[in-house]
């Protein structure tokens, strides 16, 4: 087993500098050396997961193999390392106290007052060395959520001042900060910078590498004086400037050496050069289209991005594929209806309706399945999607008007959707859904075996609504498919009408799945159909 090496990454000054992408950019580099990677997220909030979380709080929730419901950090982990992540790589201060709780209930800290320190820090510590010890890493790098100086992230800052004392040389802390641009003097300016590092500082942490997020580029006068205040090298001082993608980072890092820093001051080889020729190669495609597609993507989250993060990012993945720009248009569902669903969706090559939960926009995604199945508009249904559809054709193929989803409906004479029997007498929301990777078998023939070239695959599922098997020969007899069935427990995972161009539905989240190295063939497929609806017209 390697001596595994820990990176800690902290933010400063304030949230959403993008912590994530420099964590999942570091490991990317190290990956491309020829080193074994992993990364981990440790959030501040006392949620257990964010699966009971609204997405305006917290953006999507991410599903691992294991079933996990995680932070979305973590799809940006497996996109840009094409490595499974899991339970372990995402703790919460909620999940920490609840494992401290069960023990002292049960008598494991025989009569002791159990505290902060060192019963709260040397649990946190325990999940942190839980990776190295069931996988061989090299590295893990671990991002810490929140803001250096928030009450809630002080137990893990704590955590690493410990680490440090204990590991030496076999700990390092990379500090995310902000180089602010006042426009009114025309400069840049430290000051935030080193405000953060003193708090920092003052918890009893000293940084070993500045990544300064900024709009204009760092002259060697700044990062003279950002290493003079901070107790750094020069060379420790890396410039994190605004890009157009996310996917630019690892470049960028590349170009600042900070993986270079990171091996020099953890005595780690060099190995080789960072292999990063398929990298540049997707983003050349991604930069450099020769077509370009409208996608209309209805959800009731349409305000906030993150609530459909790895869709979208899906998307570039699939859009590199056919060097294509794939330009996502956030359509609320609520702002939807029989009357004005032309107009709404009007000029779109292709419409996808999104997963979710609730009553709220349900009619708003029906109509516009409606009109994509009459006008024969490439369609992509996710999860709650899937089911919209199924729902949307029983009303207007089988003319079951009144046909909903339990979910939404309990009185439905016709539930063609319904929950699913093991979901029935579950009280407790968070992580009891249908969470994870399940198989699935696919039916020769179909648009679905077109798309996979497998009659087996595996896909990440996260609902507690499935398709009522009491009207499959209903839907088949009228022109809608079961595709894709998951043999062991008799559930329909994929429909589609043979009769449409493009017309899929899926009970899973394929888009859990999709990375840089490993574009989704559903999201491929579904790109290549819009282009070539929008060359017939």
């Amino acid at each position: 087993m390697p001596d595994t090496k820990y990176i800690f990454v902290t933010g400063g000054v304030t949230s959403s500098l993008g912590k994530g992408i420099i964590s999942a950019s570091l490991a990317k580099l190290l990956q491309s050396r020829g080193y074994s990677v992993t990364n981990q997220k440790l959030d501040p909030y006392i949620n257990v997961d964010p699966g009971t979380l609204n997405p305006y709080e917290h953006g999507e929730c991410f599903v691992t193999e294991d079933g996990a419901e995680t932070d979305l950090d973590l799809g940006h982990y497996e996109r840009f390392l094409n490595v499974p992540t899991s339970q372990a790589n995402n703790i919460t201060t909620g999940r920490i106290y609840q494992s401290v709780i069960e023990k002292e209930r049960k008598g494991d800290y025989l009569g002791e007052t159990v505290q902060v320190i060192p019963h709260i820090t040397d649990e946190i510590k325990y999940r942190i060395k839980l990776l190295a010890n069931q996988n061989k890493y090299d590295f893990i790098i671990t991002e810490i959520g929140g803001t250096v100086g928030d009450i809630e992230s002080l137990p893990y800052i704590e955590t690493v001042r410990q680490l440090r004392w204990e590991m030496g040389n076999k700990c390092l802390v990379v500090h995310l900060t902000l180089i602010p641009y006042l426009s009114a003097a025309g400069e840049l300016k430290t000051k935030p910078t080193q405000h953060s590092v003193k708090m920092l500082l003052e918890l009893g942490v000293q940084p070993d590498i500045l990544v300064c997020r900024t709009e204009h580029h760092i002259n060697e006068t700044i990062r003279n004086k950002i290493a003079l205040f901070c107790n750094v090298e020069p060379t420790s001082v890396i410039e994190s400037i605004d890009t157009d993608t996310i996917y630019n980072v690892p470049i960028l890092m590349k170009e600042e050496n900070l993986d270079t820093v990171v091996l020099k001051k953890m005595n780690m080889p060099e190995k080789q050069e960072p292999d990063l020729k398929k990298w540049e190669e997707f983003l050349f495609r991604l930069k450099n289209p020769t077509n370009e597609i409208n996608i209309g993507l209805v959800g009731k989250y349409a305000e906030l991005k993150d609530a459909y993060k790895s869709i979208s990012e899906a998307f570039s993945h699939a859009s590199s594929v056919h060097q294509c720009k794939v330009k996502v248009n956030m359509i609320h569902a609520e702002e939807i209806e029989e009357s004005n669903v032309k107009n709404k969706l009007k000029g779109l090559t292709g419409i996808v309706v999104a997963p979710g939960f609730g009553e709220r926009g349900i009619e708003g995604k029906i109509a516009a399945i409606k009109y994509a199945r009459e006008q024969k508009i490439p369609f992509l249904g996710i999860c709650l999607g899937m089911q919209c559809a199924v729902v949307e054709f029983a009303r207007n193929v089988l003319n079951y008007k009144d046909a909903h989803s339990t979910e939404m409906n309990p009185n439905t004479t016709h539930p063609v959707i319904f929950i699913m029997k093991e979901q029935e007498n579950i009280s407790s929301k968070g992580g009891t859904m249908r969470l994870g990777a399940y198989p699935c078998d696919i039916k020769e023939g179909t648009k679905a075996m077109e798309v996979y070239h497998s009659k087996n695959i595996s896909e990440r599922h996260r609902h507690r609504y499935e398709f009522n098997n009491k009207y499959i020969q209903d839907f088949i007899n009228a022109g809608m498919i079961p595709s894709g069935i998951n043999t062991k427990d008799d559930l329909v995972e994929i429909i589609e009408i043979p009769s449409h161009p493009w017309f899929v539905g899926v009970q899973f989240h394929p888009e859990y799945k999709s990375t840089v190295a490993n574009p989704h063939p559903l999201f491929v497929a579904f790109v290549k159909a819009a282009i070539e609806n929008k060359l017939k017209k």
